[in-house]
Order: structure tokens, then C-alpha cells, then sequence
């Protein structure tokens, strides 16, 4: 609460609206080591940020990109899962096994949603946004892959 209260005394965002400034919805993962809207040049109010484990397109993700779409000035989207990540490291069933293991949860009804191949998966989390009906038209949807080590985006042609 002290480190809120100096952040409060020099508050200077107060006149950003919630409409993203710079059009653009990031979608990344929950991962702390990224800096969503340093990584493309951004600041405060540019971006919308969505961020869950692996950076996945999840049916809350599409929910939330909607009302981005047609309620918040987003036009663009770009999909940015990063290197090093845990969803990619590891399959569904040894995440549910160590919790179990570990902690004594069973974790078996939900999906984690891993993946294997981190550029299949992020192309088709791109597809998947590009083709949801209910999304405002004309939004373009891009992908890269964020490098936790040196910072750099590498664009995926998806």
C-alpha cells in the first residue's frame, strides 16, 4: 500500500479515456518478465491489454476483443506469447500431475491449454480471432513471439 500511495502522489493518467489511443489489443501472457506495451513502443491508454497463461485465445479473450472492437477504438490485435514459457514446456497432463502431486488439487476439469509447437499454436489462435463472426470487420490480427532473454518480437507469418 505505501508503494500505491507514491504512485498515487504522482498520478498523471487521469485525463486517459478507456478507449485504446493507438487502436491496438495485445493479447500476451501473464508472464511478469514482459512488459507488454514497452515491448512495442507504447505507453499508458495506447493498448488493450489481455493477458492469461500462454498468452491462448480463449472464449473470454474473443469476448473481450469484441467489446474492444466496437466499444473501445481497438482495430488491430496482436497475439504475443513470449519464449520460455511454462505452457510450452510442459503437456496438460504432467501441469495437472504436479499440482496433484505438490499441492494435493485436482485440476483435472480444467484446460490449461499447453502447447507443443508455440508457432502452430499462435497461428492458430490468430485464425481463430481473424474468423470469429462476431468480431467488428476490418480488424487485422498479427503475430510475434516475444524473447524473454533479449526483448526482441519475432513477427510469425500467420
Amino acid at each position: 500500500m505505501s508503494a500505491n500511495s507514491e504512485f498515487a502522489a504522482g498520478f498523471q493518467h487521469s485525463v486517459l479515456t478507456g478507449t485504446a489511443l493507438r487502436s491496438l489489443a495485445i493479447v500476451t501472457c501473464m508472464d511478469s518478465r514482459i512488459s507488454p506495451l514497452a515491448a512495442v513502443g507504447m505507453q499508458a491508454g495506447d493498448a488493450k491489454i489481455l493477458r492469461n497463461a500462454g498468452a491462448r485465445v480463449t472464449d473470454d479473450v474473443l469476448r473481450t476483443l469484441v467489446l474492444a472492437s466496437y466499444l473501445l477504438g481497438v482495430n488491430r490485435v496482436l497475439v504475443m506469447p513470449h519464449t520460455d514459457c511454462r505452457m510450452a514446456t510442459a503437456d496438460e497432463a504432467s501441469i495437472h500431475t504436479t499440482i496433484r502431486d505438490q499441492f494435493g488439487v485436482d485440476t483435472s476439469s480444467l484446460e490449461f491449454r499447453t502447447v507443443s509447437n508455440q508457432r502452430e499454436a499462435l497461428a492458430e489462435d490468430v485464425a481463430r480471432i481473424r474468423a470469429y463472426p462476431l468480431l467488428q470487420k476490418g480488424v487485422s490480427v498479427a503475430g510475434a513471439i516475444y524473447n524473454v532473454s533479449t526483448g526482441q518480437l519475432e513477427p510469425v507469418d500467420c
